[in-house]
């Protein structure tokens, strides 16, 4: 039997990141990810680069937890602890057994690895908590590189969600992905068998 979920955002460490609580010297992070052509549009990054911008993001991480919205960590580098991204759980539909999961990592960070440490090891100790049953991760179909980091962490594809978003001023669809306490055999991008 897992544990209840902790009243404050934990330091988790693992592999090839850390996840930790968001702190003040983290916002060259921010401003970096702010430039990004694609980061503000998915996620509350500002699009400004501003000191401003960016300590009203990080504080607003800080009070995810407090508000009941989830746990919002930044995903750092072991060896420095210089935060390369953001990952966080969101817990809309915890009466439900459900978690979501989103991550992104700042471009200069990519390629690395960050994002599937972050997304394995936020996924294993979000489920072994017992209030959660299912994580479930919203990727764009053409965001392949996202797509690669849900499969090789144990996510299965279940399907399209069409015009599901608003993504930059347009509908766009999402693919539903999904990681249980026990994952069920699958074919290709997690479909079931015929």
């Amino acid at each position: 039997m897992g544990e209840a979920l902790p009243a404050q955002v934990p330091t988790l460490a693992g592999g090839a990141v850390v996840l930790r609580p968001w702190q003040d010297r983290d916002l060259e992070v921010v401003r970096r990810a702010a430039v990004d052509p694609l980061v503000p549009l998915i996620t509350t990054v500002p699009t400004s680069g501003t000191t401003a911008d960016a300590l009203a993001f990080v504080e607003r991480q800080r009070q995810r937890l407090p508000s009941g919205v989830g746990y919002s960590f930044a995903v750092a580098e072991p060896s420095s602890d210089e935060a390369v991204g953001q990952i966080g759980l969101w817990l809309r539909d915890l009466p439900d057994g459900r978690a979501s999961v989103g991550y992104w990592v700042e471009r200069l960070h990519r390629g690395r690895g960050y994002a599937a440490g972050a997304l394995d090891l936020l996924s294993a100790w979000a489920l072994s908590h017992d209030e959660i049953h299912r994580l479930q991760l919203y990727v764009e179909p053409r965001n392949e590189a996202s797509r690669r980091t849900a499969r090789s962490c144990g996510f299965e594809r279940e399907g399209l969600l069409r015009s599901w978003q608003e993504v930059g001023g347009e509908r766009r669809d999402m693919e539903m992905w999904s990681r249980l306490h026990v994952s069920t055999p699958g074919g290709e991008d997690g479909a079931s068998p015929h």
